[in-house]
């Protein structure tokens, strides 16, 4: 695992990360992010748009006494298919490891949280998923990393936007106990980049670890499917509602669902679960 060292700013590799102490970002890809291999140049990664998010990570980070930091976009090299697998099946623990969390909302500017705080981009992409569950601490920034409240305290809120269970997020309910229906039912919805990214950023919230295959597009959410099935004895995986335009209804479909958003129905009341 790559994390940087808040002092020097620079790339370090940890062979065993939970021995150490770091903070991690979360936060959604924008234009000019720095990558792995343009974090080595640090006079030229300052050129770029990301860099002052990964600055204030590292700032934010050693304020608190961590040694270390990880911001996804220069912490993974992705011109590696071996390192961005690893990377992509440790997500989740790696974000659960994280002694703090700051999460990032550069398309919020007012200073409190109002209605328009579930209308961020932040509660729309897959990724973000696991990297609010994951994590026990989180501290929510505005645009101008004005800090809005920690996960705790904003867990009414928050449930209400994303409809996942309070004691979910207040880590009172270990996800791995929730009916497979819902823990879907929560990535109803959001988006991702790439059509296989939707069943990848599945995986920790699952706790499955796949090969990635770039390039199998909504093949990869079947495959995730069937090691579910081949994990866990849990009949909810096949509660699903199909979204097919009338007309269609006499298509011939399988024992699982195209993608996450045909478990929408399995959404409950905040806080209610079988």
């Amino acid at each position: 695992m790559w994390l940087i060292n808040t002092e020097t700013m620079r790339l370090e590799s940890v062979v065993n990360p939970e021995t150490v102490e770091y903070a991690i970002l979360s936060h959604t890809w924008e234009e000019e992010e720095v990558s792995f291999q343009e974090f080595q140049d640090l006079e030229f990664a300052r050129t770029r748009k990301g860099f002052a998010k990964i600055e204030m990570t590292c700032l934010f980070a050693k304020s608190q006494g961590y040694p270390y930091a990880w911001v996804d976009t220069c912490c993974i090299d992705k011109s590696s298919s071996a390192e961005l697998s690893e990377a992509i099946n440790s997500m989740f623990r790696w974000y659960k490891d994280a002694q703090y969390c700051y999460a990032y909302l550069s398309d919020y500017h007012p200073t409190t949280v109002d209605e328009s705080f579930g209308r961020c981009r932040w509660f729309t992409r897959g990724w973000t998923l696991q990297e609010l569950i994951a994590p026990t601490f989180i501290t929510f920034y505005n645009r101008d990393w004005e800090s809005l409240g920690s996960k705790i305290e904003l867990h009414q809120v928050i449930s209400k936007i994303t409809r996942i269970n309070s004691d979910v997020l207040l880590g009172e309910c270990d996800v791995s106990t929730i009916d497979v229906v819902y823990r879907m039912s929560w990535a109803a919805g959001r988006e991702t980049t790439r059509a296989e990214d939707i069943a990848y950023c599945l995986f920790g919230i699952f706790d499955v670890n796949l090969p990635m295959l770039y390039g199998e597009g909504s093949k990869a959410f079947l495959r995730l499917q069937e090691e579910i099935c081949q994990r866990v004895a849990d009949l909810t995986l096949f509660a699903w509602k199909t979204e097919v335009d009338e007309g269609d209804g006499d298509k011939i479909r399988g024992i699982f669902a195209l993608s996450p958003n045909e478990f929408a129905c399995a959404r409950v009341e905040p806080g209610r679960h079988l």
